[in-house]
């Protein structure tokens, strides 16, 4: 019996010669019906892709889908690529989550979004409550990851439901692409229809995960003739002939899609199949797409072709009444229109819950659009455009549609493009920011704001292009009357861009300028401090030495007051640093910048200054200040999304400070972590080539060479020569690795070149870089004079800055080239400084070193001692090498080796408590052996544990001991 005119198709008919998907389909709804009732899942069929051209049936097995999940009670999340959408980033991603957060209230919302709530607002379009974020994709992408997961958590099962993923935008698909693989860990079904030959390469990962879950994506063939004689005798009855159905199949192809459109149309002309039909078939095949399609819209009156196309340019699915405001067809006339084209089966209802309309296929959608003549296409897209900002859609709907029309001179539509660009860069999506600023640019907009659009346009550009970057900030500063607070931003963010380009030279060229230029005193103090910043940081400056000479001279006259006076002073005191002046400068000046705060995400500045503030005091023998300021700036990173390339080197250099103090296993973590990290941004970041050397220290400190020389390998460490100045320094690491593997040889000449580098900069901190320390035990087996050479200069170059462990690490290789009885008295000092500081690894390797000296001089029992000393501390901070070295030396001395104590790391006993207080209070060491009952030697270890433990040396008591409790008695 034939189907009634607009009365939907029978699934049944649109899935005829379907069953092997459907079947598939079915599989994977019991394997998550399974996550349901409690029962193990297997996990076979997270995700399953169907895939063919245009017009086999895809939508319809996502409808199909769609209703045997609803009749499960599966909770359905769905979203459709859009062929003339694809620029407007997130889109698919807000088609699955918004209907989901609509439903919930203001406060539901911060439950379920938690800390992330501000991260993803503007991808999700939700209303920020603070200031808006900046977030990098990586963050973007976390947060969505999180948004999803308790979704899905919440409302398990799920089943994704994703349609046209070729037309998906860039955005969508990428997330969706990194999301994928946690399906495996999920109550979650994703269910994907795509053209393949169409799909992005955003989507590859999808591509390639649909293969790794039970089954290839399934390919849709076209159907046999027999399939099309089922349709069309489904509508026509039985006593349609053989040779009418097949010259349906050969006037259709095959195509699902249009055999059920011709067998409807059949139906419609009450035709029976007979071949007195077959002009009337053909005619009817040849209206079902492409010219015969749009004749037939042709036909209809003029209100309900325009509807059409304004359809057509909206986008699937669509409001009616934006469609009817924008054809300004009246409430009668838009009922009339849509009944018309439901009719015609052009459009149908769509599946939300706003009442919006959606073609019936996407081919009729592309043809309609594709039949629209450019010039009255744009002129549509124009009219769209101004009618969907006027009705509130937002900016980034409206530059959608703005960005169709020809550049015509219209400085009016700049600010729509740029209110667009940045809230696509609160949402992480810079590519499409991009092409909004460039768009703007081209536009184009008033000369007095080309320089501001220049500078956003760059900003968008920074991840993406660098080199771009770099050209739209020269084109920006060419700019006359610039205003000289974005003057100065173009200025940062060109040096910046320039330095991620490598041409750090250039960048302390262009800051160096434009100090000179400055007229006023805060942007050129600012200009002053980028200047410095650069010129630290490349490692090729021939103006190193005058530039600190500027910098001491500048820093003396500054209180602090502003920002970038504290700026200045940081870098005072990292400069302090390097040149090896007394840590007590570097210090003082570090806390003198940090009184007023520094920010260590303002966009306008860089993290390198709070960074090297912060590392101040770990070479200043106080990792754990150095701790709660990277803790505090790791923070404001993760709260702000920044979770690539900053949050790597945060990351990095934390493990870092972690390897300083010897806490090895956790240094191995948080640097393989950091560099998980910036692997995943795209482009190299300089976080690899910094966790790359502070990986390699810390396997080689733990005793894992092969794995430290796997690693170098990979990352081709020590062939590459960086323009940047990056610590610890990559040649003096290399050089480590090679004395590690036997090298000596070869590690001399790099250590030299590494010297006479630091030398002619005036770096002169052993603390900063050994290199004089690795070059003395290189030269050791072969020139011992120069070895003691280089040791006796470390050692007075570290006594100079001053810290414990910079002074106890220099004797202990001293000791150890002196050789012989002589060796001892250095040995000793040695471990008394570093019993001074944090440096757990160092102490241990120093009382190990000393301990061996003494078997080796026949002093078992002080051997012994000093043995089970670095044995304890080796075994603590995770040496496994070094503590197998104590080990030994107690076996050949004859000693076994004792039970281990296992202090709590972080806490203080009463008893370290009481003689951490006695010493803040200025008591010598005598004074508080007699109060405590304990020997000299018995309090000083103590005091050594306390260092070890807080993370600081004498200096740093005070500070600790006011925020930290009482021990509890």
């Amino acid at each position: 019996m034939a189907m009634e005119p607009g009365q939907p198709v029978s699934e049944q008919q649109t899935l005829i010669e379907r069953s092997r998907e459907l079947q598939a389909l079915d599989a994977a709804f019991r394997e998550l019906r399974r996550t349901r009732d409690g029962r193990p899942r297997a996990r076979r069929r997270g995700l399953l892709a169907f895939t063919g051209p245009a017009g086999l049936g895809k939508t319809a097995l996502i409808t199909e889908a769609r209703d045997r999940a609803a009749e499960h009670g599966f909770t359905v999340l769905s979203g459709r690529g859009g062929e003339t959408e694809q620029g407007s980033a997130f889109r698919v991603v807000r088609q699955l989550l918004q209907p989901s957060l609509a439903t919930m209230d203001g406060a539901e919302l911060r439950a379920l979004l938690g800390s992330w709530y501000d991260i993803v607002a503007a991808v999700l379009g939700l209303e920020a409550k603070g200031p808006a974020p900046a977030p990098d994709p990586t963050g973007v992408r976390e947060g969505l990851d999180w948004v999803m997961t308790r979704l899905t958590v919440n409302k398990a099962p799920v089943v994704l439901l994703l349609d046209d993923l070729h037309w998906a935008d860039p955005e969508s698909l990428k997330w969706l692409a990194s999301f994928a693989p946690r399906v495996d860990d999920l109550p979650l079904l994703i269910v994907a229809a795509y053209r393949p030959d169409e799909l992005p390469p955003e989507a590859g990962g999808l591509r390639t995960l649909a293969g790794h879950h039970g089954e290839r994506p399934h390919d849709l063939a076209l159907l046999t003739a027999d399939g099309v004689a089922r349709i069309v005798r489904k509508e026509l009855g039985e006593t349609a002939e053989d040779r009418f159905c097949k010259e349906c199949w050969s006037a259709t192809g095959g195509s699902p899609f249009e055999a059920v459109e011709l067998a409807i149309g059949l139906a419609k002309r009450k035709l029976r199949g007979t071949e007195d039909d077959l002009p009337t078939m053909r005619e009817l095949a040849a209206a079902i797409k492409g010219p015969g399609l749009i004749e037939r819209l042709e036909r209809l009156d003029t209100g309900t072709v325009r509807f059409a196309h304004i359809a057509a340019v909206l986008g699937s699915p669509f409001s009616p009444h934006l469609a009817a405001t924008i054809a300004a067809l009246g409430e009668d006339a838009t009922a009339e229109a849509i009944q018309k084209l439901r009719a015609a089966r052009i459009l149908a209802d769509g599946h939300g819950p706003d009442g919006e309309i959606e073609f019936l296929h996407p081919l009729i959608a592309t043809t309609i659009y594709r039949s629209i003549s450019p010039a009255f296409r744009a002129g549509l897209h124009n009219a769209a455009g101004e009618t969907v900002l006027a009705m509130g859609y937002g900016p980034t709907a409206a530059a959608r549609h703005l960005l169709e029309v020809p550049c015509e001179g219209r400085p009016e539509a700049v600010p729509c493009f740029r209110e667009a660009a940045r809230e696509y860069l609160r949402a992480g999506a810079t590519e499409a920011a991009r092409r909004l600023l460039d768009r703007a640019l081209r536009e184009p907009p008033l000369p007095e704001d080309r320089a501001a659009v220049l500078h956003e346009l760059a900003c968008a550009t920074f991840l993406i292009e660098p080199t771009a970057t770099v050209r739209h900030l020269r084109q920006a500063l060419a700019e006359p009357d610039v205003d000289p607070d974005l003057r100065a931003s173009i200025v940062f963010r060109l040096t910046q861009a320039l330095a991620h380009t490598d041409q750090l030279a250039e960048a302390v060229s262009v800051a160096t300028e434009e100090a000179r230029q400055a007229r006023n005193p805060r942007v050129k103090l600012r200009m002053q401090a980028d200047q410095f910043v650069w010129g630290m940081f490349c490692a090729d400056d021939r103006d190193s030495r005058a530039r600190s000479r500027r910098l001491a001279r500048l820093a003396e006259q500054l209180p602090g007051r502003s920002l970038e006076e504290r700026y200045i002073l940081g870098l005072r005191a990292w400069d302090a640093v390097l040149r090896g002046e007394p840590r007590q400068t570097a210090v003082a000046y570090a806390e003198k910048a940090l009184h007023g705060g520094m920010c260590w995400t303002d966009e306008n500045r860089g993290f390198e200054v709070p960074a090297s503030v912060a590392l101040v005091f770990m070479y200043g023998d106080q990792p754990r200040r150095a701790e709660e300021l990277f803790s505090k700036g790791i923070a404001e990173c993760v709260a702000k999304g920044w979770r690539g390339s900053h949050l790597a080197l945060g990351q990095t250099l934390a493990g870092y400070i972690r390897y300083r103090r010897g806490c090895l296993a956790e240094a191995d973590d948080l640097v393989r972590e950091g560099l998980r990290i910036a692997g995943e941004v795209d482009g190299a970041v300089p976080a690899q080539w910094f966790a790359v050397g502070i990986l390699i220290q810390t396997l080689l400190a733990r005793g894992r060479v092969t794995e430290a020389r796997a690693v170098a390998d990979e990352h081709h460490f020590g062939e590459t020569t960086l323009n940047a100045v990056v610590y610890p320094d990559p040649r003096t690491v290399y050089a480590e690795l090679l004395l590690a593997e036997g090298r000596h040889a070869e590690a001399v000449p790099l250590l030299a070149s590494v010297g006479e580098w630091l030398d002619g900069r005036g770096w002169r901190n052993p603390a900063w870089c050994p290199w004089q320390l690795r070059l003395a035990t290189a030269l050791a087996p072969t020139a011992p004079e120069e070895a003691l050479g280089h040791a006796q200069d470390a050692v007075k170059r570290a006594r100079e800055f001053g810290s414990a462990s910079a002074v106890g690490q220099a004797l202990h290789t001293l000791a150890e080239v002196t050789g012989g009885p002589a060796a001892l008295d250095l040995y000793a000092q040695a471990v008394d400084h570093l019993e001074q500081s944090p440096a757990a690894y160092e102490l241990a390797r120093a009382q190990i070193g000393h301990g061996a000296a003494l078997s080796r001089n026949g002093r078992l029992q002080e051997a012994a001692d000093r043995l089970y000393q670095g044995l304890e501390g080796a075994v603590h901070c995770g040496a496994e090498a070094l503590a197998a070295r104590a080990r030994a030396e107690l076996s050949t001395a004859g000693l076994r080796p004792l039970p281990l104590r296992y202090a709590q790391a972080d806490t203080l006993s009463a008893q370290e408590r009481r003689a951490a207080e006695l010493t803040v209070q200025g008591h010598p060491v005598p004074v508080v052996a007699k109060e405590l009952h304990l020997t000299e030697q018995g309090v000083r270890q103590l005091l050594s544990s306390v260092y070890r433990k807080i993370g600081t040396d004498s200096s740093g008591l005070a500070g600790f001991l006011e925020g930290c409790p009482q021990p509890r008695s």
